[in-house]
């Protein structure tokens, strides 16, 4: 859209000049051409008449058009977020209105802008989706609507919603999503795996419908009978256990993946793990850690639990420092006395950088159930799928497929050490902790 401003809200658009290069081209014919010079006045005291007319009805009424904006009262990180503009007519004529919502600098993209028709009276809705990548305070400017008459010469600007701030919280949208599924026992509906429970040590809970994958010893004959379908017992897992994450905000998780860091894929992962728990009526604790420990919420089934991780994670930010294993160990052994299910959110790029901290995690392991979680460097996946058309393409593939070997033997270390892990994608990270976590609290292997 370009516009020109005149006075206050008054704009002239494209169609102003076109008429007035209409009215140049006229009375240069008209020097020619004597009887087109009588047109040419003539075309200009109607292009005149038409300018009055258009600011008369823009400028009758002086709440012609109103606007608002509704946003999320939070954002959620790495998620689409839908945003509402109600556009409200009370002009008593049909227009043209051009819509522009200034957004928050993190988009790089001051701007958003739509165009069409308002009937008379008409309310109108529209939507469109952000998708922040960074935690913390958006900006969003006005709202501003030009309208103007089918002549579409004269626009006159309203502007609404002067700086509204919206704070960008961790994936909100994942944890409501699995919430949802979790308190349904629809979990698998996301890609969680439907985990086979091991024995009958659990408390019964109900008489359900049998499902493919449900341990067929738990079939409940006189149920079925009754039914003239498969019923079973279902038992309630073991609960009140302690569930922690511990992220690593040190430089390694700065990585970049689809807009977001290897650290922002971990902390909405970690409040979607812990909420899971929570609903699971598991105890969930948070740990974050660089240089040394930062924060360490401790494990506890509090109404405000959930409310204050999420308050913590919003803040969790990097100075690109090496992160301190030792000082990590010696917080847990000190702070966390029950043993419980620990997930560490980290990474290692090579064997020789987990071979210096795996007395560390081994030490850890020894009074927890320690999963560590590993991510994959999916570009150099990509990479090692590519054909190899010529000797550089060879080289790199060759250099890539190293690095892909060498996660592999991270993994495996990890094993020979006596401790579990996940190797995943970022954007399997909380399908693949989610699982873990299930599998584990099914089958008892606390």
């Amino acid at each position: 859209m370009s516009l020109i401003k005149v006075i206050g809200s008054v704009y002239i658009s494209k169609n102003f000049f076109l008429g007035i290069g209409v009215l140049i081209f006229v009375f240069a014919f008209g020097s020619v051409v004597p009887f087109m010079l009588g047109m040419a006045y003539l075309l200009t005291g109607l292009f005149l008449l038409v300018i009055l007319a258009e600011l008369y009805q823009l400028y009758r009424l002086k709440k012609g058009v109103e606007a608002s904006r509704q946003t999320p009262s939070r954002l959620s990180n790495g998620d689409n977020n839908k945003i509402y503009i109600l556009l409200n007519s009370h002009l008593p004529f049909d227009c043209k209105y051009e819509l522009i919502d200034e957004l928050p600098s993190q988009f790089q993209n001051r701007n958003i802008s739509f165009s069409g028709l308002l009937d008379s009276g008409m309310e109108k809705t529209i939507q469109y989706t952000v998708r922040p990548v960074d935690r913390g305070e958006y900006n969003f400017g006005n709202v501003n609507v030009y309208i103007s008459t089918l002549g579409h010469m004269i626009q006159r600007r309203y502007q609404f919603e002067k700086e509204k701030t919206v704070k960008v919280y961790p994936s909100i949208i994942q944890v409501k999503k699995y919430a949802f599924f979790a308190i349904s026992d629809h979990l698998q509906d996301v890609g969680i795996k439907k985990i086979r429970k091991i024995g009958h040590n659990y408390e019964f809970d109900q008489i359900r419908e049998y499902v493919e994958g449900d341990d067929v010893r738990s079939i409940n004959w006189t149920a079925t009978a009754r039914s003239n379908q498969l019923m079973i017992n279902q038992y309630q897992d073991e609960k009140s256990q302690d569930v922690y994450t511990i992220i690593n905000k040190g430089r390694v998780m700065q990585m970049p993946f689809n807009g977001l860091t290897l650290l922002d894929y971990a902390v909405n992962s970690s409040l979607v793990m812990l909420n899971t728990a929570y609903v699971k009526d598991d105890h969930p604790g948070l740990i974050t850690f660089n240089k040394q420990v930062e924060t360490m919420i401790l494990a506890a089934k509090k109404k405000n639990q959930i409310s204050q991780i999420l308050e913590t994670l919003y803040n969790q930010e990097t100075d690109f420092s090496e992160a301190d294993y030792g000082k990590l160990t010696y917080w847990v052994r000190k702070k966390i006395k029950k043993r419980g299910l620990v997930f560490l959110y980290t990474n290692f790029e090579g064997l020789v950088s987990l071979k210096r901290e795996i007395q560390h995690l081994k030490s850890m392991a020894q009074y927890q159930r320690l999963i560590v979680i590993i991510f994959k460097n999916v570009e150099i996946d990509e990479m090692v799928d590519k054909e190899s058309n010529d000797l550089e393409m060879i080289y790199t593939k060759t250099i890539a497929t190293k690095y892909q070997v060498e996660k592999q033997l991270i993994i495996k270390e990890l094993h020979h050490n006596g401790i579990d892990a996940i190797l995943t994608s970022p954007e399997d990270l909380t399908v693949n902790s989610i699982n873990k976590y299930l599998e584990i609290k099914k089958r008892g292997l606390l």
